[in-house]
């Protein structure tokens, strides 16, 4: 917990030196919400049939895609860039040297981003909610909150595996942009999977990210029961269970690797 705490208070300190970056995230979460809920606006009704699922309104379903793959792009991005800062500033060989163990390393690196996108999350929705119209008043929040749970254990676990490609090619921006991308295109984020040809469809079958979507939009949304989403929620423990232990695996193989090569702190 002391090492967790020195962490957020690590990134605090150096978040709150550029407050100019910080106003700059505020208003592209609102610059966002108004591109979006435009578009809505020009599609009206003409998507409403793909939308059936989750109560027909395109705004509220890309809404949701907006909040919450906040937690995919740091579960992705922010292992890879919480390393790749460390080795640029030369603390990484440092805080492995600790006592403190690799895994608790690598989770506190993130907590700040974590914080930071739960801030970005509830000004997403309190905005749809308050001020354009979103109906989150039948949401499942507790069905909600277990799902985002695996869904970012999950999200974390390929962050990790991209961590160690770090440490190994010094070089991830690759992968993990390749992941990204992917992942917004057929994962859901700004239309439903329905909507594309059959055979990418069984492609976003494997990905997490498309049962993460779609069990959060139907319990916010719709208010679905544990038992409407258990499909959803069945895979994406499965997910968490195979990835999570797989990722901090490879991360000791890369960090062994790195000290055997002697390029730890390389980058």
């Amino acid at each position: 917990m002391r090492s967790a705490l020195a962490f957020l208070r690590r990134d605090f300190l150096i978040e709150t030196s550029y407050r100019f970056a910080f106003v700059m995230q505020t208003f592209g979460i609102a610059f966002n919400i108004a591109t979006f809920y435009f578009i809505a606006r020009l599609l009206g009704n003409a998507v409403a049939p793909f939308l059936e699922p989750y109560g027909g309104d395109y705004f509220a379903f890309v809404l949701i895609g907006l909040a919450f793959t906040g937690y995919f792009s740091v579960g992705l991005y922010g292992f890879v860039n919480g390393l790749r800062q460390a080795q640029m500033t030369g603390t990484l060989e440092a805080m492995l040297m600790t006592p403190t163990n690799a895994a608790t390393i690598i989770a506190a690196s993130s907590l700040w981003e974590y914080v930071m996108t739960t801030l970005r999350v509830g000004a997403y929705l309190a905005i749809g909610a308050l001020g354009l119209g979103v109906n989150l008043g039948h949401a499942n929040y507790c069905a909600a909150l277990i799902v985002l749970l695996f869904a970012v254990v999950t999200f974390n676990a390929l962050g990790i595996m991209a961590a160690s490609i770090v440490l190994v090619t010094k070089r991830g921006d690759p992968v993990t942009y390749l992941f990204g991308a992917f992942f917004n295109l057929l994962g859901g984020v700004f239309y439903p999977v329905s909507v594309m040809p059959e055979f990418l469809q069984r492609v976003a079958d494997f990905i997490p990210i498309t049962y993460a979507l779609r069990a959060l939009r139907l319990t916010l949304l719709q208010g679905a029961s544990f038992e409407t989403i258990a499909t959803d929620l069945i895979v994406l423990v499965l997910f968490a269970l195979v990835l999570l232990p797989a990722s901090l695996i490879a991360f000791r193989f890369g960090v062994a690797f790195a000290k055997r090569d002697g390029s730890l702190t390389h980058y």
